[in-house]
Parts: C-alpha cells; sequence; structure tokens
C-alpha cells in the first residue's frame, strides 16, 4: 500500500500524508470488517460516516489550493484547446466535477457495503423456508458470499483510500507542473 501511495504521489509527497492515508485505510477497513459480524451495523454503510471520511480531506485541499495557487486551479479548469464560447460551460461542468467528488466517493464506499450486506442478509433468512437438503446448499452458499464480503471489505477500503489520494495527487500536479511552465 505504502509503494502503491508513493507511486500515486511522486516527488510531490508532503511529510506525513501516507501516515495520514494508512490511518484512513485500516479505519475503513475495521469498520467495513466489525460489519460482517451479525447484529452489528458497520459505519462504513453510513453515508454521513463516509462523507466525514472524504470530505475533510477534499475540503483541505480545496481551501488550501485556493489560497496558494488560485490562478493555477481556474486555469485547470479549462482544458487545453476549448473554444472560447464553451468555456463558460467547461468551468461549470468542471467545477461541479471537483464539488461532487467527496460525495460521489462516500456514496460508492456505503453502496457497496450495503448491497453486499444485504445480500446476506436476505439469504440468510432463507433457511427457515427452504428444504433440510437445499439449506446445505444455501450454507455453501453462504460462506462463498462471506469469503466475497471479505474480499469487498478490503477492495473498497483500497479503492476508497487510492481515489482519494489520486484527487490530492492531482491538484498537486496542478501546482507541480504550473511552477515549471
Amino acid at each position: 500500500m505504502i509503494a502503491e501511495l508513493e507511486a500515486i504521489f511522486g516527488r510531490l509527497i508532503i511529510p506525513g500524508t501516507l501516515i495520514i492515508f494508512l490511518r484512513y485505510f485500516f479505519v475503513v477497513l475495521g469498520c467495513n470488517f466489525l460489519g460482517l459480524l451479525p447484529y452489528v451495523f458497520t459505519a462504513s454503510r453510513h453515508l454521513v460516516f463516509t462523507l466525514a471520511l472524504s470530505l475533510p480531506l477534499w475540503l483541505g485541499s480545496i481551501v488550501w489550493s485556493i489560497i496558494h495557487q488560485f490562478n493555477n486551479i481556474a486555469a485547470h479548469l479549462v482544458p487545453l484547446g476549448t473554444p472560447t464560447g464553451l468555456i463558460p460551460i467547461i468551468v461549470l461542468i468542471e467545477t461541479i466535477r471537483s464539488i461532487i467528488r467527496p460525495a460521489t466517493l462516500a456514496v460508492r464506499l456505503a453502496a457497496n457495503i450495503i448491497a453486499g450486506h444485504l445480500l446476506l442478509t436476505l439469504l440468510g433468512r432463507q433457511g427457515r423456508l427452504s428444504l433440510r437438503a437445499s439449506n446445505l446448499l444455501l450454507i455453501a452458499l453462504l460462506m462463498l458470499l462471506v469469503t466475497l464480503e471479505i474480499a469487498v471489505a478490503c477492495i473498497q477500503s483500497y479503492v476508497f483510500i487510492v481515489l482519494r489520494s489520486l484527487y490530492l495527487s492531482e491538484l498537486r500536479r496542478v501546482e507541480f507542473t504550473k511552477s515549471f511552465i
């Protein structure tokens, strides 16, 4: 995980960034694993929790970028070669894309965790309604689904951290590339 984060940030890494992202990774991973226990409501399936994880890093990086590199951020909203008539529309689209990033990140994490837990719950309640012979098949399917949910718990925490780090490195690259042009 550390090597992948270093590859994303490259030379632009700020001291302590890796520790922050690793802490986020293990918090999300721990919450996802707690949700696999019976009768435990995992925090990572609640949208407020996932927004609380994604919003502060995004907001901090945006505020820092606006204070320290406003011209570069404004120039980053318009891709090179954009026709003059489309510039206001492109700026609006890019601004909206930037603003909804933490929400899409939070919804992605919560929805994937909820979907797996919902499927486990629905299949788990079928045991009382099915025949005894099919209960063995149902148990086997539930064990496979739990294995899949363990993988999803790991993958979702990984995806959350990698996307978050990519969003931050994009802002840092704007500053870095504009300073050399």
